[in-house]
């Protein structure tokens, strides 16, 4: 007979599993082999305007316009947004053929608000499409056509692959490229093959002018690209995956911005994660949206370096119980889960991590969690709230 003790175990193990039950459904349909689609240009792409929000990018700010301005058409626009600038972004932005607009508020600060006053300016001529872009992000060849075409066909908010392009390669920097490269390319890439939506990921994104005109921008929100992705899905339009437009970030340029940076997005992570995956499983419910119950699965997986640390703990906490006389099972079940969960990073990291992250890299793993742990410690004393800029490296 299996003690109470046993149940609360088996309850918290299959929680622990869940996430990597996810994770390894999402993980196997990326892996199934796929060709890139080829655009039909006979057919024309409707005009789209691209929003940049940058704050004291001076450096940078002609190089992400230059690579877009390669890319538009008659009739785009590229916006630079310079919110709060003490440097010379706007004219730089300008310089190099974009538009340039300047907001000052001391008070109200960030990406969201930026954004909302880009919308603004917008409005008194708005296009079909709006595409935002972060000052940091190099598009490759057609992902803007890519994303904007896509957007026109689903008459829905659209993201490409946004990944890190690392300029150095230490195991720090291999571990967090592969890491951002399953998150932003492997899972919505399974999601896309399952037919369904995907959160948004910060850059890259396309949306109809009638559905981001509606959207709530104008908060303080330090993932406000995540929360974006679910008010317009609970709102009817959930965003798609684009996997063959591409577009990349530059890596934070030492150990300490890396650790600002993923403070800001692993402390808003499990903010929006505990606020957001009860709303959708609720309106999933109450609509019998079956796509709202999938984006609240795909929400509630944890960091995966969170995970593995409460998972590891959680074996530790089950073998000294079964040691004491408890029942194996719950060794078992995590004991299984997780040897799949292993696999299928090994098999993702096969297919799509040997130039990112070395073999040798590979099993450093605990070194990397151990490296995220203040960030975790932070997230349960003191957790992030405000929107805080990542120094850049520098352009030539």
């Amino acid at each position: 007979m299996l003690s109470l003790g046993d149940w609360i175990l088996i309850g918290l193990a299959c929680i622990a599993i869940a996430p990597v039950v996810v994770i390894f459904v999402e993980s196997l349909m990326a892996l199934l082999p796929r060709s890139v689609r080829q655009l039909d240009k006979t057919v024309p792409r409707p005009p789209c305007a691209i929003l940049i929000p940058a704050h004291n990018e001076e450096q940078g700010i002609a190089a992400t316009t230059g690579a877009l301005r390669d890319q538009v058409r008659a009739g785009d626009r590229i916006v630079v947004i310079a919110d709060n600038c003490s440097d010379e972004t706007a004219q730089r932005a300008r310089g190099a053929g974009a538009e340039a607009i300047e907001r000052t508020d001391a008070e109200r600060r960030g990406k969201g608000y930026a954004l909302a006053f880009g919308l603004e300016h917008l409005a008194a001529n708005p296009p079909e499409i709006v595409v935002l872009i972060d000052a940091d992000t190099h598009a490759h060849p057609e992902a803007l056509e890519r994303v904007v075409r896509e957007s026109a066909r689903c008459h829905g908010p659209v993201q490409g692959v946004f990944t890190d392009a690392p300029q150095s390669r230490g195991p720090r920097e291999q571990w967090s490229a592969f890491a951002l490269t399953f998150k932003n390319l492997v899972r919505p890439l399974g999601l896309h093959r399952l037919g369904l939506p995907c959160l948004l990921t910060g850059s890259g994104m396309a949306f109809p002018w009638a559905v981001i005109r509606k959207a709530e921008l104008g908060t303080g929100n330090i993932v406000e690209d995540m929360k974006l992705g679910i008010d317009l899905a609970i709102a009817g339009h959930p965003a798609r995956f684009c996997p063959d437009a591409r577009f990349d970030s530059s890596d934070a340029p030492n150990i300490e911005a890396a650790g600002k940076r993923r403070t800001r997005w692993e402390h808003g992570h499990m903010a929006t994660l505990l606020s957001q995956v009860p709303r959708l499983l609720l309106a999933g419910l109450v609509r019998l949206k079956p796509r709202l119950l999938a984006l609240a699965c795909e929400l509630a997986v944890p960091p995966l370096s969170l995970l593995f640390i409460g998972i590891t703990v959680l074996v530790l906490i089950c073998f000294a119980w079964n040691l004491s006389g408890g029942s194996p099972l719950p060794l078992w079940i995590l004991g299984i889960g997780t040897i799949g969960g292993v696999l299928g990073i090994l098999a993702v990291w096969g297919k799509f991590g040997r130039k990112l992250l070395s073999p040798k890299i590979l099993f450093l793993l605990p070194i990397y969690v151990l490296w995220k742990v203040p960030i975790y410690l932070k997230l349960m004393i003191a957790p992030e709230r405000k929107w805080i800029r990542t120094e850049r490296n520098s352009v030539p």
